[in-house]
């Protein structure tokens, strides 16, 4: 498939976005059991949340340049029950909407105690809406992976791989991320960002490898053969049936040599896994914010490189006839 840089854009802002959103509320999920020594201000998770809306406005603006019709895009969301992209056109509103209360209700100190369950344990107005946001990010991220996953003629997409690497992929920028924030509002939770960063991006490490071996395993279920319905034992294809380019030799084919998608591959393996883990590794031993920081540049340039090969693998079964040369 060819990798269109809004779409790569999109997904990889908006999975950032939702990966700080959960950091922060499990932050604060940690200060109420008090598994954390300190509770941050509304000031602190209010900050938060304004870098979560920006990364996800971001995520939006680059998807418009994805639209033929950018006015008529509302009406993507009128196949809700059965298009997965209807659903996160759905979605991502409303977890914007989310996020856009839960920094106004810790910003503004309109947080109050909703259930005191113990003296030291209180559970707060502000809590449980970050946890209604959970519920909805894990639903935004479900719709996002399901558009590609529930293609079952791409059998590079067609798996749960797709849709675990979205999640674990996301929530690991985006602890990275939290992790240099906490460097300038926080440094008492570096440990607690840093550490679930260095989990979620060995985690992905193992999904992400899994699914390109999976994928390199795979045997196309098309033929030239069972595409024109003829059983001769030997059929070549001499020409793509037109002189020039169309829709289908631009929209379903990268357009790159083999040697440049592989170079992409061991890229954004280095970038997205190895080279964050160690730097955030070393961060956490000397508490460096800028060390912090490069981890977190670098494995969202791995970001873009995996989103890319992520298209690009995918193999669209009209590629046999419309590639032939």
């Amino acid at each position: 498939m060819h990798p269109a840089f809004s779409v790569i854009f999109l997904t990889t802002l908006i999975g950032a976005g939702q990966g700080l959103f959960l950091a922060l509320v499990t932050a604060q999920t940690y200060s109420t059991v008090e598994l954390v020594p300190v509770k941050e201000s509304g000031f602190f998770y209010a900050m938060g949340a304004v870098i979560v809306l920006v990364l996800l406005v971001a995520g939006l603006i680059a998807s418009v340049f994805h639209l033929g019709r950018p006015e008529r895009a509302w009406r993507a969301a009128a196949m809700w029950r059965t298009s997965w992209l209807s659903r996160e056109v759905i979605a991502l509103p409303a977890f914007m909407g989310v996020v856009f209360i839960y920094a106004v209700v810790q910003g503004m100190g309109w947080d109050f105690t909703v259930v005191q369950l113990r003296p030291e344990l209180a559970i707060s107005f502000s809590l449980i809406i970050g946890v209604i946001g959970t519920f909805v990010c894990i639903a935004l991220y479900v719709c996002t992976g399901m558009i590609y996953a529930a293609i079952r003629f791409l059998q590079e997409w067609a798996t749960p791989l797709t849709l675990v690497n979205f999640i674990l992929l996301g929530m690991a920028s985006g602890f990275s991320i939290a992790t240099v924030y906490a460097t300038i509002q926080a440094p008492e939770l570096i440990s607690l960002f840093a550490g679930w960063a260095l989990l979620l991006t060995f985690v992905a490490a193992i999904t992400r490898i899994s699914s390109l071996i999976r994928n390199s395993r795979l045997k196309p279920k098309t033929t030239a053969k069972s595409a024109i319905g003829i059983r001769h034992p030997k059929i070549v294809q001499m020409a793509q049936g037109a002189m020039g380019g169309s829709f289908n030799t631009r929209e379903y084919f990268h357009g790159q040599r083999e040697n440049i998608v592989q170079l992409v591959k061991w890229s954004f393996l280095l970038l997205v896994f190895i080279v964050p883990f160690i730097l955030i590794a070393v961060g956490m031993f000397n508490n460096n914010g800028i060390v912090f920081l490069l981890a977190a540049l670098v494995q969202y340039i791995g970001l873009i490189a995996e989103r890319w090969f992520f298209f690009a693998q995918a193999n669209h079964p009209q590629n046999i006839y419309y590639q032939a040369t």
